[in-house]
């Protein structure tokens, strides 16, 4: 999907009035990542980041990419359960494409459902799931 048809997507109306957002991208979309949240109604708090052990000399170009990042949004005013003492994480690398499931424990942790999870590979108990890669996926 392009960028542009993302922004399209009517994620403003799908989320609560008080929610959150979290939206995994790398450093080549970063900056219009903040204009997609922002077009779902959305407000940018924080950048998280996801610190990857090194593979190699892999995709990149003077630095090789060994981060991904979540852009932490909010809209009104979420209630959040408990704070966590960081902003970065040192997961284990996965199959390609693959976002930690440690990140969606966090998520639980910190805030109340309900949980979509759009674009979606696999299901996960609790979330909606919403995704061409999912079997029967919402």
């Amino acid at each position: 999907m392009q960028l542009d048809e993302m922004r399209q997507l009517p994620v403003e109306e799908l989320a609560a009035d008080n929610s959150t957002l979290f939206v995994w991208t790398i450093n080549k979309y970063l900056e219009r990542t903040y204009d997609i949240a922002r077009a779902w109604g959305f407000r940018p708090v924080s950048l998280l980041t996801w610190c990857k052990p090194r593979h190699g000399l892999g995709l990149g170009g003077a630095f090789v990419n060994t981060t991904e990042f979540v852009l932490y949004c909010r809209r009104g005013k979420p209630a959040c359960k408990e704070r966590t003492d960081t902003s970065w994480w040192n997961w284990k690398r996965g199959p390609h494409s693959k976002k930690p499931e440690q990140f969606q424990d966090i998520v639980e942790r910190m805030f109340d459902g309900p949980y979509l999870e759009l674009f979606a590979r696999r299901e996960r108990h609790n979330w909606i799931t919403w995704g061409n890669e999912v079997p029967d996926a919402v």
